[in-house]
């Protein structure tokens, strides 16, 4: 079963309409877009292959949670933290099959009881043509084991449209993110992955390296 939500939210002299829409269970792609005058300011996906096949039981946690997911854009909306696009594309940059890690920690609040360790266990391979696949291990820093129900997000820096994907890691703390990539903006763009459980938080950020241009014969 699909399943849905519209809203339209009054901003100052603005009007945005949001829409999310469950893509089915082939997909499990719960996919959030907001509208203004016409043109998408703002995209979020999560999946939910946990919990795929679908039951009683499971389809009620999935209307919890693309309500959860839609009521959260509409208020950071309302709240003006929700993060927009203000220009349409300037430049399209396909970055290559390999990211260069560039930097990574993992941080938790003092009383916390574990530090996350965050992997993106297919890093030489989470491109596919334009294509992002990414598979990722969240486990606690101390023993190794797993983190199950952590969520975990990724969104590109110096897209040309803001957009987030995010799910949550399943019993062994796997956790896998499909979305198109978007159109860069600039030739400074990275790949960042978060996770949070609880207090405890942890991100790998890897740099794009665009594909050079390959002059043509004359």
């Amino acid at each position: 079963m699909l399943f849905g939500h519209n809203s339209n939210v009054t901003v100052g002299d603005k009007i945005y309409h949001v829409q999310t829409e469950d893509r089915g269970t082939t997909r499990a792609l719960l996919d959030t877009t907001v509208y203004c005058g016409g043109r998408v300011v703002h995209r979020r996906t999560s999946t939910y292959f946990e919990l795929v096949p679908l039951d009683a039981s499971r389809e009620e946690k999935l209307k919890v949670r693309l309500n959860t997911q839609h009521q959260g854009i509409v208020d950071e909306l309302q709240r003006g933290t929700l993060q927009l696009s203000s220009s349409p594309a300037t430049q399209e940059a396909p970055a290559t099959s390999r990211a260069k890690p560039v930097a990574s920690s993992a941080a938790a609040a003092t009383n916390a009881p574990k530090s996350i360790a965050l992997e993106l266990v297919n890093a030489r391979e989470w491109l596919s043509g334009k294509r992002a696949t990414l598979h990722v291990a969240v486990r606690d820093a101390a023993s190794g084991a797993g983190i199950s129900g952590a969520r975990v997000s990724a969104h590109i820096d110096g897209a040309a449209e803001p957009g987030e994907f995010s799910t949550a890691t399943g019993t062994q703390g796997q956790a896998r993110l499909a979305f198109d990539m978007p159109t860069l903006a600039g030739s400074e763009a990275a790949l960042v992955i978060e996770a949070s459980h609880g207090p405890v938080h942890g991100q790998l950020r890897f740099q794009l390296r665009t594909k050079p241009k390959v002059p043509t014969a004359r």
